[in-house]
């Protein structure tokens, strides 16, 4: 195959996998976005090959992650030229992953045929797995997040997660290249009955939804105060503020809320240290008789450390638990590489230095157990499965996603959220402060949600759950034995051979 229709093939790939995600295009393309980059893969050097990878990952981030060059930009004081180059960073470090999934899939098909190209999800698994963990992670719009919302298919998470699905989904594509090259319809036929078979019997778990009618129900009063991230720390405004997140707190409790969730930062102080308006939450939840979680900046003058943390209030007015984000955002809660990145000098004094928690906190509530995520932890589901493992029977999350501005981010990030609530057979709510805010239920369907960008409060009702899915008890373990099954196939066919 000639050079440019390789390239124009991986281009393909990477237009369709950014197409994929919410906010952007249709879950169907998924199912064939690594098609042209796998049949771009059956000519060429190892080098050609993690061209044609970085080609790919390229285009499928920048098409998934323009917004962030905009955060930089808007509120951390950056040059849009800075922010762009800082943003082309990130993205060139995220293209590497798809790069080591071309390289390692043509070196297997030079081996052993085009018959490797079957073990694609297996190593695309392997490297979003890395792209998870390693220099702390950004597993944004994985693969099989594509599928959030396709409930009968989503069901699969129950049993192996996100990364499971991000398999299920690269499977169509890697049958489809092979019997392109092959000739050959096998392949497509086996995939899709497998396919089928995951959609029947999802589509029979969501139809039955048995988990909707155990547990001990519960109202859940979400605050969505609205607040404009150039606002939120004006002094100004700070009463305002306040003011309106009190007001929409007593609505949700009129309404029925026996629990107010307000968002990530909500409270335009510090929760424990300003303790006058501290206490008007305080005796707003001993006068309704109604817990609040709300989310505060955190000072531990002791150790001169400042936590992005989660503060429950229970009904009688007491601090019940405080949890502190343990996973921050790169370039919005701390700037990674400081000395490398040197040009991002106005990003490091205008982004606050957080410091990370080390303990995955459960708050007590009326004799149930229930936690949270901050913001951008959602996307981490080992993190979220330890909570449940830990005793959770609600999941929460509180975000801020200001930050994002009207793109595909809020859309991309509250579907990622919900696929929690499959993998770990759990209701989720969400309060964000400018949306989405809404509920989820344990099978993925958005019982209650919110607009963008609109002052409100939703009451939803969930369920206080306690039985476990395959996934909460096996947790990522075929994600680590596609890495570990990558590791053996490249061990097993090493020997020396001569590209085309």
């Amino acid at each position: 195959m000639a050079r440019p229709a390789a390239f124009a093939l991986a281009s393909i790939s990477g237009v369709l996998l950014a197409l994929s995600f919410p906010g952007l295009g249709h879950p169907a393309l998924a199912w064939i976005a690594l098609t042209p980059l796998l049949v771009a893969l059956q000519h060429g050097s190892l080098w050609r090959a993690f061209g044609l990878g970085v080609t790919t990952g390229a285009i499928y981030f920048t098409g998934t992650l323009y917004w962030i060059a905009r955060v930089m930009a808007v509120y951390g004081a950056l040059p849009i030229w800075i922010a762009v180059l800082v943003n082309a960073a990130l993205i060139a470090y995220l293209s590497l992953f798809p790069a080591l999934f071309a390289v390692v899939l043509r070196r297997l098909v030079v081996t052993s045929g085009p018959t490797a190209l079957l073990a694609a999800p297996l190593v695309w698994v392997a490297t979003e797995l890395g792209r998870t963990y390693l220099l702390t992670g950004f597993p944004w719009v994985l693969l099989g997040y594509s599928q959030a919302f396709t409930l009968p298919i989503a069901q699969f998470a129950s049993i192996l997660g996100v990364y499971g699905l991000s398999a299920l989904v690269a499977a169509v594509s890697a049958s489809l290249a092979s019997s392109v090259v092959q000739r050959s319809y096998a392949p497509v036929a086996v995939t899709l009955t497998i396919v089928l078979l995951v959609a029947v019997w999802g589509a029979s778990r969501v139809g039955r939804a048995e988990l909707t009618r155990l547990g001990e129900p519960v109202r859940v009063g979400l605050v969505q105060g609205n607040v404009d991230q150039s606002e939120k720390w004006d002094p100004s405004r700070a009463t305002a503020i306040f003011t309106r997140h009190l007001e929409l707190s007593g609505q949700a409790i009129e309404d029925g809320a026996q629990l107010v969730i307000w968002p990530e930062s909500s409270t335009p102080f510090t929760f424990e240290r300003d303790q006058g308006d501290a206490d008007v939450v305080r005796r707003l939840a001993r006068e309704s008789g109604v817990p609040f979680l709300l989310g505060s900046g955190e000072v531990d003058r002791t150790e001169s450390r400042y936590y992005n943390s989660a503060y429950l209030v229970r009904a009688d007015g007491v601090t019940g638990g405080v949890y502190r984000k343990m996973h921050l955002v790169p370039f919005g809660e701390y700037v990674p590489l400081r000395r490398l990145l040197f040009f991002a000098a106005p990003l490091v004094e205008t982004v606050s230095d957080f410091s990370p928690g080390d303990s995955a906190t459960v708050f007590t509530l009326d004799g149930h157990r229930f936690s949270t995520a901050i913001c951008y932890e959602i996307v981490y589901p080992d993190l979220v499965r330890r909570l449940v493992v830990g005793g959770s029977e609600l999941l929460t999350t509180i975000t801020n996603d200001a930050w994002f501005g009207e793109t595909s981010a809020p859309y991309q990030h509250f579907a990622q959220a919900a696929l929690r609530a499959v993998e770990n057979g759990r209701y989720l709510v969400r309060a964000a402060n400018t949306g989405i805010s809404g509920v989820v239920d344990p099978y993925g369907r958005v019982l209650t949600s919110t607009p963008i960008f609109e002052a409100t409060v939703v009451v939803g009702e969930a369920r206080f759950l306690t039985g476990s899915t395959v996934y909460t008890r096996v947790g990522d373990a075929f994600a680590y034995a596609s890495v570990l099954a990558t590791v053996v196939v490249l061990i097993v066919t090493r020997r020396r051979v001569k590209y085309r």
